[in-house]
């Protein structure tokens, strides 16, 4: 007979997910009441308007996907594209691919802007191909590359979609909580998140945002949104705001209450106060690996501080690194993807899990390990570099 399943304490320090409060875990476990209780409604717009706050807008088509940063992506893009269109993709990692994948989906054009994995966007380049595409009617853009750690200039991305007359389609599923995100000032016109990362809630929920000139294209649309689940205008009827909601699907209720409890954490904290901290917790974890004799993969400009991309020494068994970190040291960290696959390791400090307990633990765990491979280390540098920042010295 099948038993219970109860997982060990992990601490996640990959890219995704992260570790999520008892607070939160304590909020999945409430009792569940109907999706159209008057009360789960009054719930629904708290999440909408704390939504709002997390992502800096007053846009009324702000609202909870019911499922994962995946399907996010996929919300903005078949609402937004149209068969004929013509869409500018940036690819500076794994994620613009999938934006691409999706562009061809809608039966669009995708123009492909290739940046190196491990930098960020070129301005000049997103320039050319709209100079070369004029009657490109979207730009597409990850702000935060979560394959490769890298952080990509969302301003003046949207400032350079808005000169051209075109929508902005930017996925934020790395950047929402722990870096600064301003939709509305930015003038970013549909934006995609996801509940596992900085907002260290349950996986399973993607946060998105449309502006009014992106409601306005989906109002327009001359031919379906070819995902009956996704489109908009049918979920508006359920998140539309108006006492009496059109029933769309039965939304994870539990998962909501985990969600809103988040949201709540992070209002408290403030938004400020969050970006300082994974900054402040990312600087600590920089100094005691550089100190320990690692370096980083991506310039310090444009480093992430939430996703810290790191090379992997000559000769390290990459696998069987996390393999040990997972087994003796119950801690996770993430492989690299595709382009950088065996060449970083990938080491989350997200939301919850961005503390001085988890830096000070990753630095010693993974001492240990490169030592026991034999891995020539300044052993005993990393935590002392790693207090003098935490001590403010």
């Amino acid at each position: 007979m099948t038993s219970s399943f109860f997982p060990p304490h992990r601490t996640l320090m990959g890219p995704g997910p992260s570790d999520v409060s008892a607070r939160v875990l304590g909020a999945l476990s409430r009792p569940t009441i109907g999706h159209l209780d008057p009360l789960f409604v009054q719930l629904m717009d708290e999440i909408k308007g704390l939504l709002q706050y997390a992502f800096q807008t007053e846009n009324a088509l702000t609202l909870p996907v019911s499922a994962p940063g995946s399907a996010g992506m996929e919300a903005c893009f078949v609402n937004l594209v149209s068969p004929g269109d013509k869409v500018i993709v940036c690819q500076n990692g794994v994620f613009g691919g999938r934006m691409q994948e999706n562009v061809e989906r809608c039966g669009a054009t995708a123009i492909m802007v290739q940046d190196e994995w491990g930098h960020p966007v070129s301005l000049d380049k997103v320039a050319q191909a709209f100079a070369d595409h004029p009657d490109a009617s979207l730009l597409a853009f990850v702000h935060a590359e979560t394959s490769t750690g890298v952080r990509s200039d969302a301003e003046a991305l949207c400032a350079l979609a808005r000169e051209h007359n075109a929508l902005s389609i930017v996925d934020a599923v790395t950047s929402l909580g722990g870096i600064e995100l301003k939709v509305d000032e930015w003038g970013a016109d549909a934006v995609y998140s996801g509940t596992q990362k900085c907002l260290s809630c349950v996986p399973g929920i993607s946060p998105v945002t449309f502006s009014p000139a992106a409601v306005e294209r989906i109002q327009g649309r001359e031919h379906k949104v070819q995902s009956w689940f996704l489109d908009m205008k049918l979920v508006m009827g359920y998140w539309g705001g108006s006492s009496k909601r059109a029933y769309h699907h039965t939304a994870p209720v539990n998962d909501l209450y985990a969600l809103h409890e988040s949201l709540v954490m992070l209002q408290e904290e403030g938004l400020e106060a969050a970006f300082a901290r994974h900054l402040h917790n990312h600087r600590a974890l920089v100094a005691g690996l550089e100190a320990m004799g690692l370096s980083m993969a991506v310039a310090e400009a444009y480093r992430l501080p939430q996703l810290n991309a790191v090379n992997i020494p000559e000769g390290v068994d990459d696998a069987g690194v996390r393999t040990t970190l997972l087994n003796d040291f119950n801690l996770e960290i993430g492989a690299g993807l595709g382009a950088l696959a065996g060449k970083t390791w990938r080491i989350g400090l997200m939301g919850f899990a961005s503390n001085e307990r988890n830096v000070l633990a990753c630095l010693t765990a993974l001492e240990a390990v490169l030592a026991a491979q034999g891995v020539d280390l300044n052993r005993g540098a990393a935590l002392a570099a790693a207090g003098e920042v935490f001590s403010g010295r």
